[in-house]
């Protein structure tokens, strides 16, 4: 597919997602789309200019990185700047999605950046 920016079903689904977890918010960041917890951000929506491709980068616990992009590197990356720290990156330009999987994703992504108390409330 390889379009220039997101598809507005498919962003709206994630927004869906990521606002859905507790105390989550959007802020427009680098001219994209950032969901954060307390201004701290979860997930990043990147690749809306001509040239990139659309994608959702998130957070994730060690050694996710290298199991996911080693084992399906058409569907994830490691994103600039930030695949450092051990964040992924999902291609959002494919011909279908794995919603559970990304639905996953974003969760685990908000569980390591919510303060801890809201980490143990959304258990409870």
């Amino acid at each position: 597919m390889n379009e220039l920016t997101v598809r507005p079903d498919r962003l709206e689904r994630l927004r869906k997602l990521c606002l859905g977890l507790p105390d989550a918010s959007e802020k427009i960041a680098w001219g994209d789309p950032t969901w954060r917890v307390r201004d701290r951000i979860f997930a990043m929506q990147k690749g809306n200019v001509a040239g990139h491709r659309p994608s959702l980068w998130l957070k994730a616990q060690g050694g996710v990185q290298q199991m996911l992009v080693s084992g399906d590197p058409a569907r994830f990356f490691v994103p600039p700047y930030v695949g450092k720290n051990g964040w992924i990156g999902v291609w959002l330009d494919t011909r279908s999605l794995d919603w559970s999987m990304l639905a996953h994703l974003i969760e685990e992504s908000h569980g390591l950046t919510a303060p801890s108390a809201k980490r143990r409330s959304r258990r409870e």
